[in-house]
Parts: C-alpha cells; structure tokens; sequence
C-alpha cells in the first residue's frame, strides 16, 4: 500500500507530517531541554561523563538523518494509538520518578519510551520500527553511577597502562609503570577515566554502530563483526591517545599535556577510531571479494 492509495493525500498529507514532527519537536523541548540542561550543567561536567554531549549531538543528527530518509519515499501511516498511548504513559510515569529524583538513567529511557509512542500514535508502528536504531541510539546517553563506571573501567585502564607502557619503552622513553600510573622522565601521569574509561569505550561503540547502520551492509555477518571489532578499535584508540599524552608532556610540560592538547587529543582519540573503524572495514571487503565468502560481501 503506498501512501497516494490512502483517504488523506495532497495537503492533508503533508500537513500531517508536519505536524506530527512539531508534535515530537515539542515533546523533546517541553520535556527534555531541563534534562538535558541539568545533565550539561552537572553530570557531563567532569571527565567521567563528558561523552554524553557528543552522543547527544550525534544522536540528534541521525534522528535527522533517518527522518530525510524516510520522506525520500512515500509512506503509508497506521497510526497505533493505543499503543503509543501506552508508551507515551509509561514514558511519562518513569520521566517523573527520573526528573524529581534526579536519576538520569530514568531520565533518558523515559525520552526513547515516549518518542517511540508518539512516533506510533502518529505514524503507526511500521513508521517506528525504521527509527529503531534511531532510538535504541539515545540509551548511550545514560548516564551510570559512579560505582558502576569503577568496577567496570579498572580492566581497561590497566590494560591501556600496560600497553602504553611496553609500547613507549620499546620506542626508548623513560618510562615506568606503577598499577595505572605511569612514570615519563620526571613527570607522572594517571590513567583516568576519561582518557581509558567506559566513557570512551560507549563514546566510540556509538559511533561505530551508527558507521554500521549509516553505510547498511545488507551482510548480515560483516555488521556483526564490525560491531565486535569496535572493542578492540576502541583499545588501540585509547592506548594512541594515553601515548599522545605522555609525549606531549615528556616534551612540552605537564602544563601542556593537561592544557588545551589534552582536550584535543579526546576529538583525535574519536577519528582515530572512525578510521580504524573504515580501514577495517575495507580490508574484510577485500578479503571477502578474494575468497569470494559471500556472508561477508556487501550486496548494496
């Protein structure tokens, strides 16, 4: 059924689109800007949490992007309102307990439950499923507690350590390596969170599986291998951007590896894993098309 065989064509049509995307429009504003205000002003203040503004922005866009996508074709809409009333209250009941609380985690699921309602209530659940990885996207912005972020991000900063460290040493730096703090000449430096954290790890899955879901490989096991491969990718872009660190500031002081340099090493951590991510990407092409493995060739 394509959208010229329904009763509401022409203008009628149109002004529905409309103003189904004010109304989504002004879900997120009337509910979410004093979120969102919060969580810029408070929890994505500190190191620990600083990748929810990019996940935002990202996120953002590819709700835009999958928007511009579905218009390209036309639509047939079979609104669900009981469903998307369902989530819609639901989405609201949680939007209260998160927002009064302060509990963001409740804050950010309230936003995917209630968009994905309006979405259905509007456009009908067909319409909703093409936005699922849309949706599924914003859950990167949870912000977790604290504890959580320690027991999970210990491992990795250990690891980053000690590959940082055997990998400066090998090139003849001075360097040592106590747990997760590493010694550079006269200059100490420790593993944060930020620079080797879980923040860095959700930052760059992100990022990773919206390549994925941009580019669309129809094989359905090279997007699954991709998706593993960001682990590793999110790794080494760590362990560059430790040893990044640790140079500029064995060379230039540690006045200039916490300066300005160490922000901007966090943006050449994220295209050093984009790269990556497309450089591995090219290369299981080429194997697939030298070994003709049909599951991993892309059929689009």
């Amino acid at each position: 059924m394509s959208l010229s065989s329904l009763p509401m064509t022409g203008n009628n049509g149109a002004r529905q689109k409309l103003l189904g995307y004010l109304a989504i429009l002004l879900s997120i504003l009337v509910l979410f800007v004093p979120v969102f205000y919060d969580l810029f002003t408070t929890v994505w203040n500190n190191d620990t949490q600083s990748h929810g503004p990019i996940v935002l922005g990202i996120g953002i866009w590819f709700f835009y992007f999958k928007t511009k996508q579905i218009l390209e074709k036309p639509q047939a809409f079979k609104p669900s309102p009981i469903l998307g009333w369902f989530l819609i209250l639901i989405g609201a009941s949680i939007y209260i307990v998160g927002y009064s609380q302060s509990v963001y985690i409740f804050s950010i699921l309230s936003l995917v439950l209630i968009l994905c309602g309006v979405i259905c209530l509007l456009f009908g659940l067909q319409i909703a499923y093409k936005y699922w990885f849309a949706l599924f996207f914003f859950i990167f912005l949870m912000p977790w507690p604290a504890s959580v972020i320690d027991i999970l991000t210990q491992p990795m900063k250990i690891a980053v350590s000690y590959a940082a460290d055997h990998l400066l040493y090998a090139l003849d730096y001075p360097i040592a390596r106590s747990g997760v703090i590493l010694q550079i000449g006269q200059y100490k430096l420790l593993v944060a969170d930020a620079c080797a954290g879980l923040n860095s790890l959700f930052t760059l899955e992100a990022i990773g599986l919206l390549y994925i879901n941009v580019i669309n490989h129809q094989a359905f096991w090279r997007n699954v291998l991709l998706a593993v491969l960001i682990v590793p990718v999110s790794f080494t872009s760590n362990v560059l951007r430790v040893c990044t660190l640790a140079l500029i500031t064995y060379h230039m002081g540690d006045e200039a590896g916490q300066g300005f340099l160490h922000n901007f090493s966090g943006m050449v951590l994220f295209l050093t894993a984009l790269i990556l991510i497309i450089v591995i990407d090219s290369v299981i092409q080429k194997i697939a098309e030298k070994f003709n493995i049909k599951s991993l060739l892309s059929q689009d």
